[in-house]
């Protein structure tokens, strides 16, 4: 599958638009000159794991990176990184599964963990638009201590917000009567041909809902060369007669929707978000002209996964009048 190079980039956008990927595959980073790093003696603690913070489930902390040593790197996917580390231990009393979030961090950070014998277990670098990391649904074994490793994309440092807590799977089951996607699976090897939008060259690029209840399915694959890759739907919405598309949805993972356009692939961009999910609903509001077109988008938020999810969408689409009523209530009626 081509990917068109234009979505191989972080898009500049015109006007009030706000610069998202829309591609399939993680776009190159680019390099950035950081400050040099020197390294102090009035470190808190957890330069390495000998003597890493010691953490419980769950647990929160936060400090700096900044004056720390660079003892350790790996490769999620960007190499070669220069910035300083901290470290913290965590020892399960019983088989757990975590997330691991620096939410609230204020540089381009870098997460991964560690068994007691430095075997990587998990590590992500950018889960969060604005380059912070997060891992969900870490495995760890009971009796087993395990390293909680706080680093950096190139150089930087900065002040970090370390949370560990729990993992709750998320559920999103398919209301009965809901139009269904159709998707293949999104097996290893997968060529997405389907509704890819301006991410492919398929048949069908784009698809249409025209029900008040319409169930997807996104996720991630490794392309047939081996790049780590995410589904992106991409859909043509005709507004209904009452001026405007109300959408209300939710998914088992972090899930962008996005309003896009122009609708050229050499220009397109988006125009507004909403993140829905796991297990969070997220509303957008399209305003149009009775009949026009508009691009709408469903995918990842990031590019780091493994596996299929469900979302589900429910909208004014199929001609149901709007009434004064929440959405919620009319899930309800499903």
């Amino acid at each position: 599958m081509r990917k068109m190079l234009v979505l191989a980039m972080i898009l500049t956008l015109v006007g009030s638009a706000m610069a998202f990927d829309l591609g399939a595959v993680r776009a190159d980073k680019p390099a950035v000159n950081y400050p040099v790093n020197v390294p102090s003696d009035l470190r808190q603690g957890g330069d390495t794991i000998l003597d890493a913070v010691v953490a419980t489930i769950p647990f929160t902390d936060s400090g700096t990176t900044v004056g720390f040593t660079d003892d350790y790197d790996e490769a999620c996917p960007y190499t070669l990184s220069t910035s300083p580390d901290v470290v913290y231990s965590v020892t399960p009393y019983a088989d757990a599964s975590v997330n691991i979030d620096l939410l609230g961090s204020t540089y381009d950070t870098k997460l991964y963990v560690y068994d007691a014998s430095l075997t990587l277990v998990a590590c992500n670098d950018d889960f969060y638009p604005d380059y912070v990391s997060k891992l969900e649904n870490v495995a760890l074994m009971a009796g087993t201590e395990y390293f909680i490793i706080i680093d950096g994309y190139g150089g930087a440092s900065g002040d970090y917000v370390l949370t560990v807590e729990g993992f709750e799977p998320c559920v999103v089951t398919c209301p009965a009567g809901a139009i269904l996607e159709g998707e293949p699976a999104l097996v290893d090897g997968y060529e997405d041909l389907f509704n890819g939008g301006c991410n492919t060259e398929g048949s069908t690029p784009f698809g249409t809902i025209a029900s008040e209840v319409f169930c997807g399915v996104s996720g991630w694959y490794l392309a047939a060369d081996g790049t780590q890759s995410r589904d992106t739907d991409w859909f043509e919405l005709t507004v209904p007669a009452a001026g405007y598309i109300e959408i209300v949805g939710d998914a088992e993972a972090a899930t962008y929707l996005f309003e896009l356009g122009p609708q050229d692939c050499g220009t397109v961009a988006v125009i507004q978000n909403v993140v829905i999910g796991p297990c969070t609903e997220g509303t957008m509001t399209i305003a149009g002209a009775a009949g026009s077109t508009v691009w709408f988008w469903v995918g990842p938020t990031t590019f780091d996964g493994s596996g299929e999810y469900n979302y589900v969408l429910f909208s004014n689409l199929g001609g149901v009048a709007v009434e004064n009523h929440s959405w919620t209530g009319v899930k309800a009626l499903f």
